[in-house]
């Protein structure tokens, strides 16, 4: 197979996956060894980094509540190093398109004439829920997933969302950093009619190591987490889907424990019956 060939003077907008190496894409194994900068972001894992030893590394991370670089300085970074004939690789925790500002970047870098590509990314929503063993979609639970921000560009909850619409269109509901703001946004889910009894998990470091998975529901979600020891980054999962676990926590069936139900759905008894 012909890489591509890292010019000169190029950005690659590169996603670094929810954190376990092993999930890099070809692609971005192949940007990270020919780099010549790699400006990554506070999600990616150290490890990650090990692969480009020949570059230089530059840490531009953004962490709610925490000090943290300006969007303006970093997108400024990346125009500076291009102009300087480096092969810069902007990595990104997970995809550079979804939620992780990529799109902004990619934006100031065309408008100073600086080429760009973009090398996409397994998001935490997919692959950490994933590893979680809860799948996005399932055909007997949903034919719609949505993906949101549990909070806006000021840091605030997003309640400017159309919650309501939200919660009847969607059996599933992936929520990014929504951690801070549980509290109001299960108001805002219950509010809209979504039952208190309903499955929520909520997944840190996922894929990692130190991955830890809380099962709840949407009613009791924000007493749940003040009494766990549960810190963000993480991803909330809203739905049936959660249930799923029960039966595909893959993770746990490495470590020789069987599963707690076959049959969370109810599914193959229905099936029996017809």
């Amino acid at each position: 197979m012909d890489w591509p060939v890292f010019q000169p003077g190029w950005v690659w907008l590169t996603g670094a996956g929810p954190g376990d190496p092993g999930l890099l894409t070809l692609h971005a194994l192949n940007a990270l060894r020919q780099a010549d900068v790699v400006v990554y972001d506070a999600l990616v894992e150290p490890a990650i980094l090990t692969l480009a030893p020949q570059a230089q590394v530059i840490f531009a991370g953004k962490r709610g509540g925490k000090p943290s670089a300006k969007q303006r300085d970093i997108s400024l970074r990346l125009i500076d190093l291009a102009l300087q004939g480096q092969r810069v690789l902007r990595l990104k925790g997970g995809d550079p398109f979804v939620f992780g500002r990529g799109g902004e970047e990619a934006q100031a870098l065309v408008a100073a004439g600086i080429p760009i590509r973009v090398i996409p990314g397994i998001t935490a929503g997919i692959g950490g829920l994933a590893y979680a063993g809860i799948p996005v979609t399932h055909r007997d639970i949903n034919q719609s997933v949505t993906f949101v921000t549990g909070h806006d560009q000021t840091g605030a909850a997003t309640l400017s969302l159309d919650w309501p619409a939200i919660a009847r269109a969607s059996e599933v509901i992936v929520i990014y950093m929504g951690m801070k703001h549980a509290q109001p946004i299960a108001d805002a889910l219950l509010a809209a009619g979504r039952p208190a009894a309903e499955p929520v998990a909520v997944v840190t470091s996922a894929t990692l190591p130190g991955q830890t998975v809380l099962e709840t529901t949407l009613g009791a979600l924000a007493a749940d987490l003040a009494t766990s020891a549960l810190t963000p980054p993480a991803i909330i999962v809203v739905g049936r889907a959660v249930l799923l676990r029960q039966a595909l926590d893959w993770q746990a069936m490495a470590a020789g424990l069987p599963p707690r139900d076959v049959d969370p759905l109810g599914t193959h008894a229905k099936a029996a019956s017809a």
